[in-house]
């Protein structure tokens, strides 16, 4: 990974660089495939009063760049809290990352329970495009299914399901 610390208008010392390093070095425990990160650090003075910018651009592989600003009166302070931030983002595609290769890898049939004849197992959709409350309508019609769970236009799952009267419900 490499990582540049850049300072306008500010000094960068060697215990601040070893400090953002020390941080942007943690951020490899989540095994993303960050290729850089660029830390700018601004000095920021309005109306007498001292402050920071900092701001750390986070380039990964097969994703975005991830933008984080953060000002606050200390600079270890705002360097904190923006470490604090990317490290949020990261854990968050870090999680949808790993949940999505775990059901992709779950088993497909559900054990039975003891004493239980009946059997769970879950069903793909047949189609993940969304269609017309009426079309779904003349599709359920045309078969043997109690129910049919598709995508309305709206992009809304719906359920519709036939019933005993010869009627449609839709959910």
């Amino acid at each position: 990974m490499n990582t540049s610390i850049v300072g306008k208008q500010f000094d960068l010392t060697e215990p601040i660089k070893a400090y953002i390093e020390g941080a942007v070095d943690a951020l490899g425990k989540y095994n993303l495939d960050i290729i850089s990160v660029r830390t700018v650090i601004a000095a920021d003075e309005k109306n007498g009063k001292k402050g920071f910018n900092v701001e750390f651009a986070i380039n990964m592989a097969h994703k975005n760049t991830i933008v984080i600003q953060q000002k606050d009166k200390d600079v270890y302070a705002a360097v904190d809290l923006a470490i604090e931030r990317a490290k949020k983002v990261l854990r968050r595609h870090h999680d949808k990352i790993t949940n999505y290769k775990a059901v992709e890898e779950a088993p497909l049939v559900v054990e039975n329970q003891e004493g239980s004849d009946d059997e769970i197992v879950p069903m793909r959709l047949d189609s993940y495009k969304p269609i017309e409350v009426e079309d779904a309508m003349n599709e359920l019609k045309a078969s043997d299914k109690q129910f049919l769970v598709f995508h309305d236009m709206e992009d809304k799952f719906r359920v519709m399901y036939k019933k005993t009267d010869g009627r449609f419900g839709l959910y």
